[in-house]
């Protein structure tokens, strides 16, 4: 019988435990591993950090931060968006110019106020003023909220949109968004107000974002 056939009942010689197997190569002698491996001992790297948050209020974004306007259409021209919003002030001043006429038109339409704060005319004046706030401020609110689009807007192609992700605001977002618009142009500084924010529509960098857009997050952008 040929010595290389294993004895019946035994295992082969590989399975031997008896046999002496190869060992490994020791480490280098200079305690450095092979190429492409961590040292012995260590632990592995850490993994990279995560890309930082992008912050739309910040510097517009940083290096490498998505741009949240991504996808969305392009930011409205500011003169379309004044011409917008002169379109929904007539809209709201006339009719409420008209009812109020039976009292002597106590309201103010341009909000500046009147010149005649005493007696009766005062108390009409203060409450047409409230009226017209609340009037514009539904106003505004519900055709937001809606999708994205005064009566205004809607004519020349532009909506309200949540910077962050391109929505229609909700109620929350819309509700301020009209009073921050409209609170102060109404009750205290009208002139100084629309001022401010017609300088924001073209100024600000990179959103053209007035006072209301900052409150309320969003942005005003050309309708598909």
């Amino acid at each position: 019988m040929s010595n290389d056939q294993p004895t019946p009942g035994q295992p082969p010689e590989d399975d031997d435990p008896f046999v002496k197997k190869p060992q490994e190569p020791p480490p280098p002698s200079d305690g450095q591993p092979p190429y492409g491996q961590p040292p012995y001992g260590s632990a592995p790297p850490p993994p990279p950090p995560p890309p930082p948050p992008h912050d739309p209020y910040g510097s517009g974004g940083g290096f490498g931060a998505p741009d949240p306007l991504a996808g969305m259409p392009p930011l409205a021209e500011p003169g379309k968006r004044i011409l917008a919003r002169l379109i929904d002030f007539l809209i709201i001043s006339i009719p409420l110019y008209l009812i109020s006429l039976p009292w002597g038109g106590a309201i103010d339409v341009d909000g500046d106020g009147g010149d005649g704060f005493d007696g009766a005319y005062s108390g009409h004046q203060f409450l047409w003023s409230f009226i017209g706030l609340v009037v514009y401020v539904a106003y505004d609110t519900y055709f937001t909220h809606k999708d994205g689009q005064t009566l205004g807007k809607r004519l020349l192609k532009l909506r309200v949109a949540m910077l962050n992700d391109g929505r229609v605001p909700d109620t929350g977002a819309a509700l301020m968004r009209a009073v921050v618009l409209w609170a102060p142009a109404l009750l205290c500084c009208p002139c100084l107000w629309w001022l401010i924010n017609i300088v924001l529509m073209f100024t600000d960098k990179p959103y053209r974002q007035g006072l209301q857009d900052k409150a309320a997050k969003t942005v005003v952008v050309t309708a598909r």
